[in-house]
């Protein structure tokens, strides 16, 4: 890879679906948080760049990603307004982003080598997919050859979109060059007020860009909202062991 490696977890969620007072991202997961699985991953790439997007009482976060930088959401506005936080930490920043979620702490460095690879090919976002067993709450990601077309949610899907069975895991890598122009015009006319992350393909589009996305494992995209979803992490990491 040529490229430098900027990699921004997203960090800032709370644990409450887990009947926890622990931070999600802090579950354990085969003895240790699940943010230091990807964090000590991130490290063989090697990444030049870690920084974690934590909540204002994040402290417990910062704690166990340091010696590597936080970021503070003050207010949780989406996961486009998460990255766009380390806008300071990263404008002179010119290779690769890779945007992952505290909360999947199986994707191997091949993956986020894969991701990085396909910026380098020209690529301005590129979406981590997958093609779960059963799709019915994922987003779908509609292909025109080796192009990304369009990140479509479940509800938002015609018939024949929600046939599709390849969905977005939510990883995402960015040419840095570009990533806080097509943040800038991420606007949050949504239902829940919110600055979208899977915005950034539509919005790349517009300014000419150009999307991919390609197909990882399933197992190793997973991740936990819930306790069974953590049990469920718990097999798959003893699996890849």
């Amino acid at each position: 890879m040529k490229n430098k490696i900027a990699a921004v977890i997203l960090g800032a969620g709370k644990g409450t679906r887990m009947k926890s007072d622990k931070p999600k991202v802090l579950m354990p997961v085969c003895g240790k948080p699940m943010i230091s699985h990807i964090i000590d991953t991130l490290k063989t790439l090697p990444a030049d760049e870690i920084i974690t997007v934590i909540s204002a009482d994040g402290q417990e976060v910062a704690k166990t990603v340091a010696p590597y930088k936080t970021c503070v959401q003050e207010q949780q506005l989406g996961t486009g307004h998460a990255v766009n936080c380390t806008k300071e930490m990263l404008k002179d920043f010119s290779g690769t982003v890779l945007v992952v979620f505290g909360d999947t702490p199986l994707i191997s460095r091949e993956t986020f080598q894969r991701s990085a690879e396909k910026v380098e090919d020209g690529f301005a976002v590129v979406v981590l997919g997958f093609r779960p067993q059963d799709p019915a709450r994922y987003g779908r990601l509609v292909m025109n050859g080796q192009e990304l077309e369009r990140i479509v949610e479940y509800k938002d899907a015609s018939e024949e979109e929600r046939a599709i069975g390849f969905c977005n895991s939510g990883v995402m890598a960015f040419d840095g060059r570009y990533l806080f122009q097509i943040l800038a015009q991420i606007g949050n006319n949504n239902a829940s007020g919110e600055f979208y992350l899977t915005d950034a393909v539509a919005t790349a589009q517009k300014m000419g860009l150009k999307c991919t996305a390609f197909e990882g494992d399933a197992e190793e995209v997973a991740s936990a909202n819930t306790l069974e979803e953590l049990a469920q992490l718990e097999i798959y990491c003893k699996k890849a062991g």
